[in-house]
């Protein structure tokens, strides 16, 4: 019986290592992975810090507004009676990449309810790229770009990041880093919320 040599062992580690640093989406399938067995679970407790509000005319929210593919804006903060899901990624994220077809089984539970918004924003703000991301991994999410300045308290520095607005456009629940959403608890807060 032969000897399996310690180099042989270093070298096969030291080759997966670098395939997983070098393809976003070795990472990604190794993080979906993860995901399954109960890992990555989202946030939902809804115990968010949030800045304290500046006066405003009209105690008006001050607009966060995003682009659809065809330059229409939309403001996050004044879809007030609607459950707003946003998610902050990037083409290039494996940690995003791994967690987007969760999102995409939430998404089409929710597609046809009109009290729900789904805004996947590209926080590169390359649209055209983003797009041909979703239809190459043959995901149905509408993806978006910023229109403006993003509240600090929405999005730090960390990618992915998803936030839910309640329907009066406050922040439910916030969680950095990747999740699995397809959990059925994440559909059973949105459903909570869009009940409200």
């Amino acid at each position: 019986m032969k000897k399996i040599k310690i180099s042989h062992v270093v070298t096969a580690m030291a080759v997966v290592l670098v395939v997983m640093l070098l393809i976003p989406d070795t990472k990604a399938w190794i993080s979906r992975g993860l995901m399954k067995i109960g890992l990555f679970k989202p946030d939902l407790t809804g115990s968010v810090d949030r800045p304290e509000p500046a006066p405003h005319p009209a105690n008006r929210k001050p607009a966060v507004v995003f682009k659809d593919g065809q330059g229409n804006p939309i403001d996050a903060t004044n879809l007030t009676g609607k459950v707003v899901f946003i998610n902050f990624w990037a083409t290039w994220c494996p940690p995003c990449i791994a967690e987007m077809p969760s999102i995409d089984k939430l998404h089409q539970q929710f597609k046809d309810n009109e009290d729900i918004v789904f805004l996947m924003v590209d926080v590169d703000n390359q649209y055209e790229k983003s797009k041909r991301f979703m239809e190459s991994k043959k995901l149905g999410l509408p993806v978006h770009v910023p229109a403006g300045e993003i509240p600090g308290h929405w999005l730090g520095g960390a990618i992915p990041t998803t936030i839910i607005l309640d329907k009066q456009g406050e922040i439910a629940a916030k969680h950095e880093g990747m999740a699995d959403y397809s959990r059925p608890e994440v559909a059973d807060f949105l459903h909570r919320l869009i009940a409200e």
